[in-house]
């Protein structure tokens, strides 16, 4: 017996559940293809961690590890939903892992969100991730900025829009956004937090490095750090909230205002309007100052402020996109399931709401919503994994299971897949690139440009 399994979404997700299965104990054969929209492989460590991560990028390389053993083919431009169905799945497969990730922003409900210059987070780190679906051109042309949000992706869009240009020269920054950023007339950046210093999502080796900036003053403000009880006991009992509260520590203490730039922290600041300016656009944004409530979360003090700023960026979080065919929980934003075992909830027919669906499982941030590290990628696709081996007797049975089947499929629909050697065309192609003028790589943007290297025609 060989199991033939799709896995839809090349990001850690997808390629961490299949090293595991592989690597799992198990009495048939496995054969795995990988399917991904974008040409590359990756996901959101390629497309969605600021180019100035090498550490984190550094996580390519366990990835492109697992990738060229060989034992897993990749079909990179493959849109599902439109070049493969669900149907399609089930007639050459046995089962299929759905890792596709969260890539949209999470919703801020507040007045003036939708005003011109309020952005989404995901959308800025896609356009200076050098995301092929996304314009090239960013408007970069407020002096104040507000960003709204106190996790790793609100610090990675402050200190991109913070940061000189010419310091991210040698990462991977796509040029286009290299030369964009320099235009960028930016002065003041404003992060704002509902809660207080000690309940941040930051990572401490995150906030440290925002520190080490050139040429930018971190403003913070004393009001902020009169710590109630619970503050001090996550101090006490916490060695990565320790770590936060050294950094602060030693920001209170810095001597400021020589810089040219300057990155301000707002806690206790509980978002209530984007407020419009006498052009339409974003003019201001109005906060209630809010207070520890002595349980771990905060209350309202009736106090209302604003701070004048030009565009205003939200990074609360990322939210999951249905799939077709596919349940999908519109409130979570992920594919409703039970350990990685999707389930039914088709109400029209409640007798088979919440039954377990045969053959398709989830992985990743779409099966348990957009929190966690890498790390709990792996224990995730463990569990879900350790399910797929035990319900061999629910798997499909497809019609044509042969592995040439779905080549000869997509090559009859006129998709222009990409494979592992392709992969391998393009990052080569990206490092030749950037090796005239000392960097990793400069990225190639446009779809099209990625589909031509990696299948050799250009």
């Amino acid at each position: 017996m060989k199991l033939r399994l799709a896995i839809v979404g090349a990001g850690p997700a997808g390629i961490y559940a299949a090293d595991i299965l592989l690597k799992h104990e198990r009495s048939f054969d496995v054969s795995i293809d990988l399917f991904d929209q974008l040409p590359a492989p990756y996901g959101l460590v390629r497309y969605g961690v600021a180019p100035d991560h090498p550490r984190i990028k550094g996580i390519i390389n366990a990835l492109r590890d697992v990738l060229d053993r060989g034992d897993i083919r990749i079909f990179g431009n493959v849109r599902f939903g439109e070049d493969l169905t669900l149907d399609d799945l089930q007639n050459h497969y046995h089962a299929v892992i759905f890792s596709t990730g969260a890539v949209r922003d999470a919703e801020l409900r507040i007045p003036g969100i939708e005003l011109p210059g309020s952005y989404g987070a995901a959308d800025f780190v896609s356009w200076y991730d050098g995301h092929p679906d996304y314009p090239r051109e960013w408007p970069l042309e407020a002096e104040s900025i507000a960003v709204v949000g106190n996790g790793n992706v609100a610090l990675d869009v402050a200190r991109m829009l913070v940061k000189h240009p010419e310091d991210l020269l040698p990462t991977e920054i796509p040029t286009n956004v290299y030369e964009g950023l320099q235009t960028s007339p930016v002065t003041d950046v404003h992060v704002f937090g509902r809660r207080g210093p000690m309940q941040v999502k930051f990572t401490p080796l995150e906030l440290r490095e925002l520190g080490e900036l050139r040429d930018v003053d971190m403003i913070v403000h004393e009001e902020d750090f009169d710590y109630d009880e619970a503050s001090k006991a996550a101090i006490e009992s916490n060695k990565q909230v320790l770590v936060i509260d050294r950094v602060f520590t030693q920001w209170r203490a810095r001597e400021v205002g020589q810089a040219s730039r300057r990155l301000h922290f707002h806690f206790y600041a509980k978002p209530l309007e984007v407020v419009a300016g006498e052009d339409g656009c974003v003019g201001a944004f109005r906060y209630e100052r809010t207070e520890p409530d002595g349980h771990g979360g905060v209350r309202g003090t009736g106090e209302i402020r604003e701070v004048p700023v030009q565009a205003a960026y939200r990074a609360i979080g990322y939210f999951g996109s249905p799939l077709e065919g596919i349940p999908f929980d519109a409130q979570r934003g992920v594919i409703p399931n039970h350990e990685g075992r999707v389930l039914r909830t088709d109400a029209s027919s409640p007798d088979q709401a919440n039954e377990v669906m045969p053959g398709v499982y989830a992985t990743g941030w779409i099966k348990r919503g957009p929190v966690g590290l890498i790390g709990h990628t792996k224990s995730d696709a463990m569990e879900t994994i350790s399910h797929l081996v035990k319900d061999q007797s629910n798997w499909w049975s497809p019609a044509e299971p042969g592995e040439q089947a779905v080549v000869d499929l997509l090559e009859s629909r006129g998709v222009e897949y990409t494979d592992l050697e392709g992969w391998h065309r393009l990052d080569q192609h990206e490092m030749a690139l950037g090796e005239p003028e000392g960097r990793v790589r400069i990225k190639v943007v446009p779809r099209d440009e990625m589909v031509r290297v990696s299948r050799g025609d250009a």
